[in-house]
């Protein structure tokens, strides 16, 4: 306990970024057990919030196996934010003190009680669709967050100089970040109208599944055409071309689950790893964006200069 409390007195560069990692994999693991409530028909386990019944906190034994589900997924949330806690508390005493990873780190510690209290409400409506597809949606932003907070620790964004890329690849970039929050929350919409409620008595969006399945798919298609193109903008700059062939690998990868799963009648297993790539696609997305208008000095790679000959050299 005693070195836990020096490590924390005075943190180190791997200290600080340890916990930014482990605050990215624990809110993206929340996803996933946030979706294995879902698909498991547990997202009323706990008929009521924040106490699991109306006279208990913990669930008893009549909630079967899913009040236990239920329950423990809101457990996971306390560890979130003793993870988020332990980060904002590292990076307050790192020296010298990034104010903006500060700003972030303490954004993303108040924002998991918040995404919890969503959490509640979608409990207190009977899973309301909207409001679970608002309460996924959190889930992304701040897995979003905590993406920016992992590699502002690596590439301080308080030190000044140009970007890394051009404007017009930075451009590209972004309209392609934008596309893919579309086309994750276009997913939700058809998660809404599908068959996993989280519960057998949970309603509907509403909407036509075949049609919101056809408008999300088409989403894809755009958001891996803009992909394609920021893969060979970013390399023909000498930008960070690994984060862009990562983008469009995951993009690719889930495309291809959200086909076989649509074909195979929404089987929950893979809704369930559609869901963590979704997770995962965010931070990928992220992660370009940022390093893409990081500036050059702390860029992942350097712009090309090019080459004159003759008398203008």
């Amino acid at each position: 306990m005693r070195r836990l409390i020096e490590a924390f007195r005075t943190p180190t560069a791997g200290l600080v970024r340890g916990l930014t990692i482990a605050n990215l994999v624990a809110n993206i693991g929340i996803v996933v057990t946030g979706g294995a409530v879902r698909l498991t028909g547990s997202g009323l386990g706990c008929p009521t919030w924040p106490q699991c019944t109306e006279d208990s906190l913990t669930p008893h034994s009549e909630l079967g196996v899913y009040g236990i589900i239920e329950f423990g997924n809101r457990l996971l949330t306390y560890v979130l934010v003793a993870i988020a806690i332990a980060t904002w508390f590292a990076i307050l005493r790192w020296r010298p003190r990034r104010r903006n990873a500060l700003v972030l780190a303490t954004a993303i510690a108040l924002g998991i009680p918040f995404q919890g209290v969503i959490g509640g409400i979608t409990v207190l409506t009977d899973l309301n669709p909207w409001v679970v597809a608002l309460h996924m949606m959190l889930s992304m932003g701040l897995s979003a967050a905590a993406t920016v907070l992992m590699l502002w620790v690596r590439r301080p964004p308080d030190i000044g100089g140009p970007p890394v890329l051009p404007g017009p690849v930075r451009h590209l970039v972004g309209l392609t970040y934008l596309a893919l929050w579309v086309t994750v929350y276009l997913g939700t919409i058809v998660t809404g109208s599908g068959p996993h409620a989280g519960d057998l008595d949970a309603r509907r969006n509403g909407l036509d599944p075949a049609a919101m399945s056809q408008l999300h798919a088409d989403s894809v298609f755009v958001l891996l055409g803009l992909t394609v193109g920021c893969v060979f903008a970013v390399r023909a700059v000498g930008g960070p071309v690994r984060l862009a062939y990562l983008l469009l690998g995951t993009e690719l990868a889930q495309g291809t689950i959200g086909f076989v799963q649509y074909l195979t009648d929404l089987p929950v297993v893979l809704v369930g790893i559609h869901m963590l790539g979704a997770a995962v696609l965010v931070a990928a997305g992220t992660a370009l964006v940022v390093v893409a208008h990081a500036p050059a000095e702390l860029g992942s790679a350097r712009p090309r200069i090019p080459r004159t000959d003759g008398a203008g050299n």
